[in-house]
């Protein structure tokens, strides 16, 4: 009974592995159990058995991908919880860029997929996971603006730190799994990930600082009229 377990569990992790892969690259509605069960070295049946349908295993092909690359690549960028709000910004746009380009990150391609051709079964889920990371993000955000900023302010400021990150990310990303596509020539997406990071990081703050002096002049304004 021990074995059976076990080659259950292995079965079962042999399809997540497929599915997330094959999901990447054709996305859920051109991809058959089949196509998964083969690459997983498993019974046509073992999609249904292990997950109860295709629909089941997508959502937890994109988990088990997401789950991955946040063990990969820790959001936090390794920086302590303690440490100054400025390295903590920079350790989570390094982890985020780092994310986006690995080519292991699956789940990454798996939504643009998604995004291409809706399903809406992966909603629920990347809402539930994403958020948390959002929410850790736009804090060390708040810090910065200061405590008078507004959750729409805060909100602008990680809505452009992010399209910085995504940006680049993204079209390095395409070019190293899309020959069709050329390489990127300008320096800043040939640079080492990290002295980019390092740039969109001091960038950033410059921005943001200008932003929470705009709004501390504002406050003061309001007082004296």
């Amino acid at each position: 009974m021990r074995k059976q377990r076990s080659d259950g569990q292995e079965t079962r992790q042999r399809l997540l592995i497929a599915a997330s892969e094959i999901f990447s690259k054709k996305g859920f509605w051109e991809t058959t159990n089949a196509d998964i069960c083969e690459k997983a070295r498993a019974n046509t049946a073992a999609v249904n058995y292990h997950f109860g349908s295709k629909e089941n295993l997508y959502i937890q092909a994109w988990k088990y991908s997401f789950d991955k690359s946040i063990i990969a690549h820790p959001p936090d960028g390794g920086v302590n919880a303690n440490a100054p709000a400025e390295e903590k910004l920079q350790g989570s746009i390094l982890a985020l860029m780092s994310r986006i380009a690995d080519p292991q990150s699956h789940d990454f391609e798996i939504v643009h997929k998604e995004m291409a051709n809706p399903t809406g079964l992966l909603t629920e889920i990347i809402e539930k996971s994403i958020t948390p990371l959002d929410n850790d993000f736009q804090a060390i955000i708040r810090e910065l603006l200061g405590n008078k900023a507004s959750e729409q302010e805060v909100a602008f400021c990680y809505m452009s730190v992010k399209g910085q990150c995504f940006g680049p990310m993204l079209h390095l990303r395409r070019s190293r799994s899309t020959p069709a596509i050329p390489r990127p020539k300008d320096l800043a997406l040939t640079c080492d990930i990290k002295k980019l990071a390092e740039h969109i990081t001091q960038f950033s703050l410059i921005a943001i600082d200008g932003i929470r002096k705009k709004i501390e002049q504002a406050k003061k304004d309001t007082k004296k009229q």
